[in-house]
């Protein structure tokens, strides 16, 4: 096959380089801008390239375009190296053969289009005719290598499969699981000739009281189980679950904080059950509805209703749906870097974020893939899903609520309580609501429908059901419309809810205390003035008008559903089920809503924490509203979710602290049961006093944000890479790697920052875990969700004590706990969890520094305590790092005040 004839550029903070003609040579900015401008050239990520050159509108042949075409649902790490190691290329050994390395890239990726073993060919000769139509870069050479196939090709829509409808499942048998079997069944995951851990043999028997039936009502058999990290606490827990599964017929809910986990469970399943069909028929993966590709939204928006950038993204989206497991785009086999690639062109408009669904009236319901995971859920052993969507499903009482879960990163519970069981009366928030009811107004574009388009000829049947929908519409529009952020600005306010925001805005800036840029404004909900009750009262009425119709037209559907016409087949069962569904989230979030209202200028409750907010984003508003958050949402946590299992497991590495059970309890709901829960510890196998080291640098100023640039750049050096940069500021953050990356990559360093590289942050912790020379700066979703073993991470820096922000909710839960001391619990916390990133496997080895001497020696008990803990000028760390990383000699430590 001919060789292709195309320039490449790479650019990095090192440099740029540019091959043509079989050379390659350093470029400077001006050069490159101008070349990409006259000529299009290879080039591996346009954004990234894009800031790296100062010019935004970067456009060429990206080769991860040409990948996703390709390769769809495979995993590449997007950097160079990566790439070519995912299409058979030999990987660049500077950025000087980068550029190269680039065109052999391409050459094997088209090559790959006549190849006979090329897997994913069907549907491609289509899907290329219409990236030609609409100008994708790559066309033509894709064009030129693609052969057109003899018969026609099967639409994409009809090569997906359908779900099959099953009776319900009966409930799950009752009976218990031996300590002794589970602990068979955990040799057997391990496998024959492991070394057989005490700490996971120990976790695998205590998981299976769980299991047994519950004895008395809304008293399930509770596990508080801290297991440190390295006794392989999953397989513990899948062992004593499995079982149960098999035995029972029944579901065990296993639920993640974090999508890192929720990948690694899925992983652990091939121990589980070796055959591919067979794992995917037991182990399903559940996410919100939000997360899951809509092939409805994919349909208008291949067939004309995305433009531009965005109608490329729709096709390569639709290259992928194809070969998808789930249809997960929001950290399934979607690869995170492709959205990326357009920006914010259309990619959320994807997926069903508004509740929209018209579930058996749309003609793809058959092949959904969220229909098919709900379905599939069902039926499984082990459903693997996050915090927020067990609570959800566990609220609202839907028939898939789980009876057996296992919570794993447990410590993240309260925070995702506190969320889950929150309410918002904001712009932003408002209008959704609007726009579910009213559905699209003026010029706006795209599939949204509305309530009226979703029933209308349901409701076409019944009089009463039809004028309140009409009514439901007439009182929806009380709400605000598009512009309203605008009009609130010019004190134009349309209406009684934007009436109302008008005010909180204005009692915002006249009482708030002004903060950094890039953090909103917010004031208590406390002896508000006459306008804004007054304000209150008014909006109070008008989605009191909104609830009476919903109200009725729920009841209208309902009786449809009892004594269902002849004309109700299956599938408009289905929507009107949905559609009771979705109208009873709306009318929850109206009583909310309305509760908070009522509040203003009224009785504070107790229970909770009311508070007024402007958001913003570098200064820039984007919404202004009403928050209201338990001041212990673990009671309703414990009401909503505990109290209807029968068995619940919450484990964490970190899920006593320093503060022991009681503390545990608190954060998890336990408290609130009644009854006794269980208790198991192991700790980690781990030598930390041999394999870690934490240092306190004491000469580094506080608000100097030039030393503190320094210190992270001369750290990073002395650990040639492997660095993770832990912020409590994204302006600190950026500040910092200005100063430092060029430097750092002239050394051969990279350096990646969240919140500064047009990258999704999985997809730089997949670059990060990939080159032990790479360094990564991050905020708080680093602190936690980060599993890197080996040397790829061996030295974590945090810039600053990790103290939390004076909001209103924190100063609440502050007072009702403790003063200082629930500070120093917060800390002590989040201190264990950025040390936890750093030791992962037996063999790791690494430091964890702060950069300020103002860390109260009280805060040490985060860290474990053979941990050697030293307070040293940075010259003497810098010594440290370089003996513990590459010396051979030990390093006595340094003793640390009392």
């Amino acid at each position: 096959m001919k060789s292709l004839a195309l320039p490449a550029l790479h650019a990095t903070h090192a440099g740029i380089w540019v091959a043509a003609g079989g050379e390659v040579r350093e470029a400077s900015r001006g050069e490159a801008i101008a070349r990409l401008a006259e000529t299009p050239h290879i080039i591996l990520n346009a954004p990234l390239v894009g800031q790296r050159l100062g010019y935004a509108d970067v456009s060429g042949l990206d080769l991860l375009e040409l990948f996703a075409f390709v390769h769809p649902a495979r995993f590449a790490v997007p950097t160079v190296s990566g790439l070519a190691r995912a299409c058979g290329v030999e990987p660049p050994a500077s950025d000087n053969e980068a550029a190269a390395t680039l065109v052999a890239i391409a050459q094997a990726l088209l090559d790959r289009l006549a190849g006979d073993d090329w897997p994913e060919r069907e549907g491609a000769w289509t899907a290329n005719a219409s990236l030609t139509r609409i100008g994708w870069a790559w066309a033509p050479q894709v064009g030129r290598n693609l052969a057109r196939p003899e018969r026609g090709e099967r639409m994409l829509f009809s090569r997906l499969p359908q779900w099959e409808e099953a009776g319900e499942r009966p409930q799950p048998k009752s009976l218990s699981i031996p300590p002794a079997d589970a602990e068979a069944k955990l040799a057997e995951l391990t496998g024959k000739g492991s070394e057989p851990r005490e700490g996971q043999t120990a976790m695998a028997a205590e998981s299976a009281a769980i299991f047994a039936p519950r004895c008395v009502e809304g008293e399930p058999n509770m596990l508080l189980a801290e297991a440190g990290t390295g006794i392989g606490k999953t397989l513990a827990y899948l062992a004593p679950a499995s079982l149960w599964a098999d035995r029972a017929q029944g579901t065990v809910w296993v639920s993640t904080f974090t999508k890192a986990l929720q990948r690694q469970l899925d992983a652990e399943g091939k121990k589980l059950f070796p055959d591919p069909a067979e794992r995917n028929r037991r182990i399903v993966i559940r996410k919100g509805r939000e997360n899951y590709l809509c092939l409805l939204n994919l349909e208008d928006a291949m067939q004309g209703a995305f433009a531009g950038r965005a109608a490329i993204l729709a096709q390569l989206v639709g290259r992928w749906a194809a070969y998808s497991k789930d249809g997960d785009m929001v950290g399934g086999d979607l690869p995170g870097w492709l959205p990326s690639l357009f920006r914010r062109a259309g990619a959320a408009a994807l997926t069903d974020r508004r509740g929209e669904c018209v579930y058996a009236g749309c003609p793809h319901y058959r092949k959904c893939f969220i229909e098919r995971a709900e379905r599939a859920g069902r039926e499984a052993d082990l459903v693997i899903a996050n915090h927020a969507l067990v609570m959800v499903n566990a609220a609202r009482g839907r028939p898939d609520a789980p009876s057996r879960i296992i919570f794993d990163e447990g410590h993240h519970l309260f925070d995702a309580a506190d969320s889950t069981f929150s309410a918002a009366l904001t712009g932003q928030e408002a209008i959704e609501m609007r726009r579910w009811i009213v559905g699209p107004e003026g010029k706006s574009r795209g599939r949204r429908r509305g309530l009226a388009a979703r029933l209308l000829d349901v409701c076409s049947y019944d009089v009463a059901g039809a004028q309140a929908l009409d009514n439901a519409v007439e009182a929806a529009l009380a709400l605000p419309s598009d512009g309203w952020l605008a009009r609130l600005a010019e004190g134009d306010p349309f209406g009684p809810i934007e009436t109302l925001l008008s005010e909180v805005r204005g009692t915002v800036y006249a009482r708030a205390k002004a903060r950094e840029a890039g953090y909103g404004l917010e004031t208590e909900l406390a002896e508000p003035d006459g306008n804004l009750v007054t304000a209150a009262s008014a909006a109070m009425e008008a989605l009191e008008a909104l609830a009476k119709p919903l109200a009725a037209l729920t009841r209208r559907l309902e009786a449809v559903l009892e004594d269902a016409p002849d004309w109700l087949d299956s599938q408009a069962r289905a929507r009107v089920e949905g559609a009771i569904t979705g109208l009873a989230w709306r009318r929850e979030t109206l009583a909310a809503w309305i509760a908070l209202l009522g509040r203003v200028g009224g009785v504070a409750d107790p229970d909770f924490v009311d508070w007024l907010a402007i958001d913003r984003v570098e200064g820039r508003e984007y919404d202004v509203g009403f928050h209201r958050h338990w001041l212990d949402p673990t009671r309703p946590l414990a009401r909503a979710v505990l109290e209807p299992a029968h068995g619940v497991l919450v484990t964490s590495a970190t899920l006593r602290g320093s503060d022991g059970w009681p503390s545990a309890e608190a954060r998890t709901g336990a408290l609130h049961l009644g009854h006794p829960v269980g208790h198991f510890e192991a700790a980690s196998p781990f030598d930390y006093g041999q394999q870690a080291e934490v240092l306190i640098v004491t000469d580094i100023g506080r608000n100097d944000i030039g030393a503190l640039a320094g210190a992270y750049a001369r750290l990073i050096e002395a650990a040639e890479g492997g660095t993770l940069g832990l912020f409590s500021a994204i302006q600190r953050l950026r500040g910092v790697h200005a100063r430092i990356a060029d430097r750092l990559a002239r050394a051969g360093l990279p350096l990646l920052a969240q919140h500064v590289d047009p990258i999704d942050t999985g997809t730089l912790v997949d670059i990060f875990r990939d080159d032990p020379h790479a360094s990564l700066l991050g905020t708080d979703a680093l602190r936690d969700g980060v599993d890197v073993p080996g040397e790829s991470l061996r030295l974590v820096v945090m810039e600053r004590v990790p103290w939390p922000r004076p909001t209103v909710l924190h100063a609440a839960r502050k007072l009702a706990n403790g003063g200082s001391v629930y500070d120093d619990r917060v800390v002590r916390a989040r201190l264990a969890q950025g040390f936890g990133r750093l030791i992962r496997r037996q063999g790791d080895r690494g430091l964890f520094v702060i950069l300020s001497s103002a860390l109260p020696s009280r805060l040490l008990t985060a860290f474990p305590p053979e941990v050697a803990v030293s307070r040293v000028p940075l010259d003497v760390a810098l010594e440290r790092v370089r003996a513990k990383l590459f010396g051979t000699t030990r390093v006595e430590p340094v003793e640390i005040d009392a």
